[in-house]
């Protein structure tokens, strides 16, 4: 199993440099990659740009860059440029977000998911493979022809030599058809949330995922001998969600926990924190659940809970913690 860092993306009043220092450390314990995030603040490309010029050795992932962010064409150029400037170290994740997202900041039409994942990652991949690229899908048209067009449009492939003309692609999915997507056409799975007891009962999919497929999985951390406190730390993140991401029928989270069998906490913690009882959201989160999808109390607590995480599969362990002694203690535990 490998270790990966979580930057995640940077929250109101703070700087993602001040993670940089962290991630130089992570690199000193043996750490293989960390990974950036973008919502609707920071972007991934600036801080895996910025990290890459400090480090040497360290993987420089996106978790994730959004597909409706970004043509696919932008993608793959951003992703050939990072990875040479890089000496061969970036990773592409990639991941449709949700159609708050999409459509209320980005401007652009969410769905189809699963085809327009499927066209996204293949123009990508022809691109980085200098291709010349005449593509005519469901959801794209390259080059574009139709009403409103100039009819100038030429098939063309990329100026840039990249490094590598196969840059690992991940997938961020949820849902099974999604995931069954990822083991498919990349080369590894970007999970949130994951319970390893559950995970390929879930997810059958993955035992048919190519070799070398990396199940790249977060985790929140929380090294600590107050156990309830550390609990209480992961059920706020948690309760925002599955309560508060999306609306009601269409949050991606809430349906996952749903599928770990916790139905009816997950409508629960879902009607408080729409409601704006958040606080009692937050208490709704079961101990069960916390305990199933992080890793929360002492050292040995962490070292034994490790082995399910170990057991199921996933090859890479994206730890969820700004705290360097955690870090320290799993770079100890897992490496």
């Amino acid at each position: 199993m490998r270790l990966g860092l979580y930057l995640g993306y940077a929250s109101p009043g703070t700087n993602p440099t001040e993670l940089i220092e962290l991630a130089v450390e992570a690199e000193r314990l043996g750490y293989d990659s960390a990974w950036a995030a973008e919502s609707w603040g920071t972007d991934v490309v600036t801080v895996l740009s910025w990290l890459g010029a400090r480090t040497t050795t360290l993987k420089l992932g996106a978790g994730i860059m959004q597909i409706p962010a970004r043509s696919a064409a932008m993608t793959a150029m951003t992703a050939a440029t990072l990875d040479l400037m890089s000496g061969g170290r970036f990773l592409l994740g990639l991941g449709t977000s949700g159609p708050q997202v999409a459509e209320g900041w980005h401007g652009t039409a969410w769905g189809p998911p699963l085809q327009r994942t499927r066209e996204y990652v293949e123009l990508v991949r022809r691109m980085l493979r200098r291709e010349v690229v005449d593509f005519h899908g469901e959801i794209y048209d390259v080059p574009l022809t139709g009403d409103g067009t100039t009819g100038l449009g030429i098939p063309l492939k990329m100026m840039l030599r990249p490094l590598r003309a196969e840059i690992p692609i991940y997938l961020a999915a949820i849902g099974p058809k999604n995931v069954a997507l990822a083991t498919e056409i990349a080369d590894g799975w970007l999970p949130i949330f994951v319970s390893p007891e559950r995970l390929r009962t879930v997810f059958p999919s993955l035992d048919a995922a190519p070799e070398g497929f990396d199940i790249a999985a977060g985790v929140n951390v929380v090294l600590t001998k107050d156990r309830e406190g550390g609990r209480e730390y992961v059920k706020h993140h948690l309760a925002l969600y599955v309560g508060g991401m999306g609306a009601r029928g269409k949050n991606f989270y809430n349906a996952l926990v749903c599928r770990y069998g916790y139905e009816e906490e997950a409508a629960r913690i879902q009607d408080l924190y729409l409601d704006g009882k958040k606080l009692e959201a937050v208490a709704a989160v079961p101990d069960a659940l916390v305990d199933e999808v992080a890793l929360v109390g002492s050292r040995e607590q962490i070292a034994d809970r490790l082995e399910a995480w170990k057991a199921c599969g996933v090859t890479t362990l994206i730890v969820q913690s700004h705290d360097l002694k955690t870090l320290q203690v799993m770079a100890e535990l897992v490496l």
